[in-house]
Parts: C-alpha cells; structure tokens; sequence
C-alpha cells in the first residue's frame, strides 16, 4: 500500500507571498475579518485536509506600512473557527516566552474541548527584540535561555493537562459527586522559570492533550523536537535539505525512545498553480514584480539580528561573508542556516534572494501544473523527505482553490491522499496515540 501523505493549510494573512495583499485576486476582506479565516478553513475541510495553522507575532512589525502583515490572535480566532467547521485540526502559536505555562494550559485545554479533540499547539520561543519590549521590558532571552526556559514550560504545562485522571468527571446527580477528587492531583511544581502549584481547573481534554507542533531547526531546536513534537514544521528551499533534517530528526527521536511515526514532518510548500508550467511561472514572476524591496530588506535584517543589509548591491553576487555568521545569532538560527547555505551554493544577487524568499520566507517555492505540484509531493514523500506538507498558498483564497481543486484530486487517485476524514480528533487524522492521563 501507498504511503498516503498529511497535508496542513498554514493560513496568513492574504497569502504568504509579501505582495500577496496587492494581487488582484487575493481576499478583499480586512485581515480582521474571522470570515476569511473560516473561509479558507471550510474549503481544507472540504477537501479533507488534516489541519490548518494560524501563526503570530507579538509586536508591530517595523514593514506594517507597506506589507499587510496583521492578524487575529490565533487561539481567539481558532475558537470562532471550531464552531464554523467540524473535522479539520486546528493548531495554533503559542510562546513560552511571553506567557505563563497555566494560562497556555488552560486556553488550549478550553480549545481542545470547544472542538471535539482538534486542537493543536506550535510551541515557539521567540526572538523578537520588539516583541520582548511588549512583557515587561526584561528584554530578549538569548538563544539557549529561551529553549531552557521552554523546555521546563512544556514540561510544567503537560504535568498540568496530566493532572486530572480521565475518569475524574462523574457527574452523579442522584448521588450528589460531581467530581472524584482523588483523582484530581496538585503538580507543585517549582523550577529555575516556574512556579506553578496546579492542577489545572479544566479536566483532561478529548485528545488528553492537544497535537504538539515545533517549527525549530537549529540543533537545540531539533534536540527539544526530538523530545516533545508530535508533528514539525519545518523550511526547506531544496529537497536535499529536507532528506538530511529528515533523517536527523527521526534518529534523534528514536534516540529519546520514541519511535519515528511519532513525530511527523511536514515541510512548507508554496506553489503557484497553472494550465502550464509556463504560465505558472509567468504568474508567480507577475507576483514578484508587485515585492517591494524595502520590505525584503526589513524581513532579511529581523532575521539576523537586526542587520542593515541595505549597502549591499542588489544585482551583486553574494557571499557569504555579506552575513553575520548562523552560529552568533540570537534570532531564528535554523532559518538563517537555510539562506546562508543557499548563499554559498548558489550565489544570487541581493535581488534574486530577495525574491526567493519574498514567495514563503525560506520555504520551498515551486511553478507548475497541477500534476507536477502533485509529482513533487509523491517525490519528497517517497524519498525520505516528508511525511507530509505544511501547504503556503502564494495567494489566498486563489491559489488554496486551485491547490484543492486541482492538486488534491489528483493525489486522491493515485491513492496518497484520504477520500474522507477517517477520526474526529486531530490525534487520529496524523494517526498519533493519545497520550495516557
């Protein structure tokens, strides 16, 4: 039998490509309008998609004034988006380091019971210098504090979901027990980061816990994975990448005594679908052209540190020795890992890798015919590349429409994609256990 992949819609803003907002056919409505949000989200439930995915930011992007780069708080809105839909998964971001591990806890443990089991949590330690400004002035914890406070934040909040027995709830009207509170339990927990006394006030949700998800690729990042993701986002601009995080990753989770069907690994893709390939590629260059440099610059200097880039020649060849090196960086090291090694093989111009990471941030970018998108999939699935993809659409709700409509069907005959939702929960859809109370 066919290996049959997940597939994840990563829902942002008007399409994930930065001059999405400008394009003609992408959505009209204000980024604060939750019916685009359900929208998207109803067309991947009625192609029978795993999941989707809202992302965050926790400050005022600097490029706001010419990238449209605002959206609703993800938990709120995945909320709203439970009760307008009733099989698709739903993960939202979360930080450990701007939140306390028994409001985290609580919130998706509400989540996880409003939808039936679908909730799911991307953990992320952030490393926004603007967005620390906004909790209390501490400033940014450097790259290894944040994993170390992180790590015992997961543990704190999973001692929590853990501190109801499933069979906790009686709910015996005759005889007057609402609760068995012996199988309630403190965590008295009290580490470097917490302290945090439980249990939580909720009981054990539908799934036990929600899906956990993590999208980091540095080696701590790939280290904590190993230890606690269930799936991984991750980013790749080639294949080549992606088979050697892949195999990386499985080995370190059978290291932590774990085994590799538990933990997933969905790299992005963003594809721009056409009747052609050539008009495919004549579409995402038409895209291109609405970027606007000054907003490349800003992404590119946030994601190291802060780093002016603007003194670069745009149609100099690069080198890389034009950044800082990956190894120094406090910001997001894997993703800057990525650039700098496609720096090294390829040698763009500023323009040319401004334009390459101006389609999905470091993602796999690709042009094509629906049946060369679907020849990809099957290709990274089957050579140890992918269990599945985290789906950007350039466009949205454009290109989502064309991906389900044109690439999905096709994946459903050769047989790699569901025909129907199979479970109720999110745990079922990525066949993952549930984790015992």
């Amino acid at each position: 039998m066919k290996r049959r992949l997940h597939l994840n819609l990563f829902i942002y803003g008007r399409g994930h490509h930065e001059a999405a907002w400008r394009h003609p056919l992408s959505s009209s409505r204000a980024l604060t309008n939750i019916e685009h949000l359900i929208d998207c989200a109803r067309i991947a439930e009625a192609a029978h998609f795993d999941s989707i995915f809202l992302a965050d930011v926790l400050n005022l992007p600097p490029d706001v004034g010419s990238s449209a780069r605002l959206w609703l708080e993800p938990l709120t809105a995945l909320s709203a988006i439970a009760h307008a839909t009733s099989r698709i998964g739903l993960i939202g971001t979360a930080s450990t380091s701007h939140t306390e591990p028994f409001n985290l806890a609580r919130q998706f443990c509400s989540l996880d019971h409003i939808s039936g089991g679908r909730a799911g949590w991307n953990i992320v330690t952030s490393f926004s210098i603007a967005g620390s400004r906004n909790f209390g002035g501490a400033g940014r914890l450097s790259h290894a504090d944040r994993y170390d406070k992180g790590e015992e934040f997961v543990r704190v909040v999973k001692a929590l979901w853990n501190s109801w027995g499933d069979d906790a709830v009686v709910d015996d009207r005759a005889g007057g027990v609402y609760i068995r509170k012996d199988r309630v339990r403190e965590i008295a927990h009290k580490g470097e980061s917490f302290d945090v006394a439980g249990p939580l006030n909720l009981p054990r949700s539908p799934q036990g816990w929600p899906v956990l998800v993590q999208a980091g690729s540095s080696d701590t990042g790939r280290a904590f994975a190993a230890r606690h993701a269930e799936a991984i986002f991750t980013a790749h601009i080639e294949k080549h990448t992606a088979q050697a995080f892949y195999r990386d990753i499985k080995a370190r989770a059978v290291a932590a005594g774990r085994t590799p069907e538990q933990l997933l690994i969905l790299p992005g893709i963003s594809a721009m679908i056409g009747g052609t390939e050539t008009e495919a590629v004549r579409l995402l260059q038409e895209l291109n052209e609405l970027a606007d440099i000054k907003v490349g610059l800003s992404r590119l200097s946030d994601r190291f540190d802060g780093t002016d880039f603007s003194a670069i020649p745009l149609d100099r060849p690069l080198k890389t020795d034009d950044f800082p090196d990956p190894a120094d960086n406090e910001s997001s090291r894997g993703r800057t890992e990525l650039i700098v090694g496609a720096v090294r093989r390829e040698r763009p111009t500023m323009r040319q890798l401004l334009a390459k990471l101006a389609g999905a941030r470091g993602h796999f970018v690709m042009a094509g015919t629906p049946e060369q998108v679907a020849d990809t999939l099957e290709d990274w699935l089957d050579t140890g590349a992918a269990d599945g993809f985290n789906v950007m659409p350039p466009v949205l709700p454009w290109m989502l429409e064309a991906f389900t409509g044109q690439v999905v069907p096709i994946l459903k005959r050769r047989g790699r994609f569901r025909e129907a939702y199979e479970g109720q929960t999110l745990r079922e859809h990525y066949g993952l256990p549930r984790p015992p109370a």
